[in-house]
């Protein structure tokens, strides 16, 4: 099945079916060994607050026993839906078809390695019932992680802070409590290259944080290493800000200013000083000027690659195969 952002969701199943309360989307790649405990955690808070509710778990193209795991837990909790890629998008995407296909009037957004606990829905809940429509959870301490990803996550927060018109929170991920209305906004927002913490931010209407101490992995390893974590973060500068344009332009005004003064001190010294002709001084300028000429096309290039994929208008998702739950029911139907 072939998938496209939608402008919004159907509000009642075809099969007459209650839209559940709550619905938890949790993207998975290669999390086969955290799954049991996640299902088991999340059924426990959805069932202590007495709310209706269902599980959406994708899964984002795993090479291990994920998908099967996730049908396993299907056949035992009437409450999973489990969504199968047809191969491995990026968690921003396998997040994105799981909004798609969730039915709940909020949304829980989670990650499968309980880094974020499930435990906080109640309080999230609570604060969306005072009015407000986005509830983001806001790290106090980040457990398991290295010294440098700490200190690279915090620069990076920084960074997009400083370069983006939209206000985004630091120190947050994607674990959050949407409203459906939130949600249908979010859905209509066409990009391919998905920061979508960023996205929710620039939908604006009331944004609440809750802070809390984030935890170790309960199983596995990590999925995000330094390259992802790179062309994450130019995923979301590029999509929230211009300023690396701007600043191609500023440099090469500046440049221009130096290449100017440098012309002046060659005119002055050929008319007035004996002067020397200097290969080295000659391949030192070219070099400059050539290294930050091809830096600035680096930067356009960036915006212009995006812009070319964004034109193609290919499906961002495509899913395979959904199974249990209502959301099956209603793939059938369509």
């Amino acid at each position: 099945m072939l998938m496209r952002p939608a402008s919004h969701v159907v509000a009642s199943a075809p099969d007459g079916s209650a839209v559940p309360d709550v619905s938890v989307v949790v993207p998975c790649y290669d999390e086969a060994a955290a799954l049991a405990a996640l299902v088991a955690r999340v059924d426990r808070v959805c069932r202590s607050l007495t709310v209706t509710f269902e599980i959406v778990l994708v899964d984002d193209g795993s090479r291990d026993a994920t998908w099967p795991t996730m049908v396993a837990l299907c056949d035992a909790h009437r409450e999973v839906v489990a969504v199968k890629l047809s191969r491995n998008h990026g968690h921003q995407l396998a997040l994105s078809a799981g909004l798609s296909v969730c039915r709940g009037r909020r949304i829980l957004i989670i990650d499968a390695d309980l880094q974020d606990p499930p435990e906080l829905l109640p309080e999230m809940m609570q604060i969306m019932d005072d009015g407000a429509d986005v509830v983001y959870g806001k790290r106090r301490t980040r457990a398991g992680e290295g010294r440098l990803k700490k200190l690279t996550a915090s620069w990076f927060y920084r960074l997009i802070g400083r370069l983006s018109d939209v206000p985004i929170p630091p120190d947050t991920g994607d674990f959050r409590l949407l409203s459906r209305r939130a949600l249908d906004v979010l859905l209509a927002m066409p990009e391919r290259h998905r920061f979508i913490r960023g996205m929710v931010a620039w939908i604006g209407f009331r944004q609440e944080p809750i802070e809390y101490d984030r935890a170790p992995r309960i199983a596995g390893r990590t999925k995000y290493n330094y390259r992802k974590m790179i062309r994450f973060a130019l995923d979301a500068i590029t999509s929230f800000s211009v300023r690396p344009l701007q600043v191609a332009s500023v440099a090469g005004l500046c440049f221009a200013a130096v290449a100017a003064l440098v012309l002046g001190y060659a005119f002055i010294a050929w008319a007035f000083f004996q002067t020397v002709s200097g290969w080295t001084s000659l391949i030192a300028v070219v070099a400059l000027l050539g290294s930050v000429q091809l830096f600035m096309l680096g930067i356009i290039g960036e915006y212009l690659g995006r812009l070319y994929v964004q034109s193609q208008g290919r499906p961002l998702f495509v899913i395979e195969r959904i199974e249990g739950g209502a959301a099956s029911r209603d793939e059938a139907a369509r």
